[in-house]
């Protein structure tokens, strides 16, 4: 498989923030930017491999700044570094409100997918090389936060087993 660029995949999303976007503060909802970073590193990902991606992690979202109602939202996405089946992409959104031309950057976030078969099995993704200081920046800690997403995960894990699928309901009453 050929090598691409990260440019290769810059993908580059605008929406108009509605009041059915926000909360009562007036905000957009987490969770709505959520779905947007994670629309947009799916598209990213998606150009890269050429292939169905799915998501296997996301990494600490921080919100920045607050998204209000009326102001635009624009997130641009990027692969940073690959692994054999797996892409890191670099999201990043600024909000700007359309009238004073004020923008912020109001999130930031490192997105993990996973290119798939049509089984739904891993299948190998290209490599990608920076070309600017910002990619070659990005691309140098990506190793790094691999390995702090396997730490992650395999915590993840250990809580799953831990905590398993019961409710504390679901279990016998002590009758002492």
């Amino acid at each position: 498989m050929e090598a691409k660029p990260c440019l290769y995949s810059l993908t580059v999303k605008n929406s108009h923030v509605l009041p059915p976007d926000t909360n009562s503060h007036g905000t957009l909802f987490g969770g709505k930017l959520m779905a947007y970073l994670d629309d947009v590193a799916a598209i990213a990902a998606t150009r890269h491999a050429r292939m169905p991606v799915v998501t296997a992690s996301t990494d600490s979202v921080d919100f920045l700044a607050p998204v209000k109602s009326g102001h635009t939202i624009c997130l641009e996405a990027f692969v940073t570094w690959t692994h054999h089946t797996s892409m890191e992409i670099f999201v990043k959104a600024i909000t700007e409100n359309l009238l004073t031309g004020e923008r912020k950057v109001c999130t930031t976030a490192f997105m993990t997918m996973v290119a798939v078969n049509e089984s739904g099995k891993p299948v190998e993704v290209p490599s990608v090389y920076p070309e600017t200081d910002q990619e070659k920046w990005l691309h140098e800690g990506g190793p790094k936060r691999a390995e702090h997403r396997k730490e992650r995960r395999a915590h993840s894990k250990e809580l799953a087993e831990r905590f398993g699928t019961y409710f504390p309901w679901d279990t016998p009453l002590n009758e002492s």
